[in-house]
């Protein structure tokens, strides 16, 4: 029996995200596998990297948006919280991580449930941290997402957001938008049988705000302490936010 809590008719869902999450629930079966080989096996580093980044702060209760297939969520066991929520609209990708934690007796301190990360189905200060891998680039409305994010914390609580980014640097920028551009989608198609999901996501992540850009976004819906750590030459970042018990909820 699914221990996924769904709330599918709760969920009010643009055509674009109805769009997304058709796309995720095509791609479930295969998105580790492609994750890890498109890569090279990187990302799981990128992952250890943000989580390490929270330990000073010792969240007991902590959020994973867009959990996908769960492995930020399982990370974050790391940091020996109480409990970890983990939230998706893809009901197939939250299958896989159900697997995944019931494979590793992972359900009593992780726990599924279906939702919109822009209507989070969660009380004002709920959570201390909130984490995402990649996901925020797929937020139809950013800032509302963000608000989401920022009113779902605790006070002096904080966002460990991972998201990809491109290389600035010759000659880095000029081989990755070749690979991301023609050999990504190529072998992202060929393998999840899916026209649009390897296409789509080079698109989002050179439209998406970086840097200073999107901590500057962060800095506008009320976060305080920002700051974007790049990591591999550029092409992936990790953005560290708190909600200052100074700041004013908005």
């Amino acid at each position: 029996m699914s221990n996924i809590h769904q709330n599918t008719t709760d969920i009010k869902l643009s055509p674009q995200e109805v769009d997304v999450r058709q796309m995720f629930n095509d791609i479930a079966p295969k998105y580790d596998f492609l994750n890890h080989f498109l890569s090279a096996g990187i990302d799981k580093r990128w992952r250890k990297k943000t989580i390490g980044l929270l330990k000073p702060f010792h969240p007991k209760l902590i959020l994973d948006i867009a959990t996908g297939t769960g492995d930020l969520a399982i990370e974050a066991l790391s940091l020996k919280p109480e409990h970890i929520t983990g939230v998706d609209i893809s009901e197939e990708m939250l299958k896989v991580a159900e697997q995944k934690l019931e494979k590793k007796k992972l359900n009593d301190v992780i726990s599924l449930q279906q939702a919109a990360s822009e209507n989070l189905p969660f009380a004002d200060s709920s959570f201390d941290a909130v984490i995402v891998a990649f996901g925020v680039r797929n937020f139809k409305d950013l800032e509302k997402g963000l608000k989401e994010i920022f009113r779902v914390l605790k006070q002096d609580g904080v966002a460990a957001i991972l998201e990809f980014s491109m290389p600035s640097a010759f000659p880095m920028k000029q081989l990755y938008r070749f690979y991301f551009r023609r050999v990504l989608p190529l072998i992202g198609k060929i393998v999840s049988k899916n026209n649009s999901a390897y296409t789509y996501l080079p698109v989002t992540v050179i439209s998406f705000p970086q840097g200073k850009e999107f901590t500057g976004i962060l800095g506008k819906v009320g976060f305080g302490k920002t700051k974007a750590i790049r990591l591999s030459g550029g092409i992936c970042s990790i953005y560290i936010a708190e909600k200052m018990s100074n700041f004013a909820q908005k």
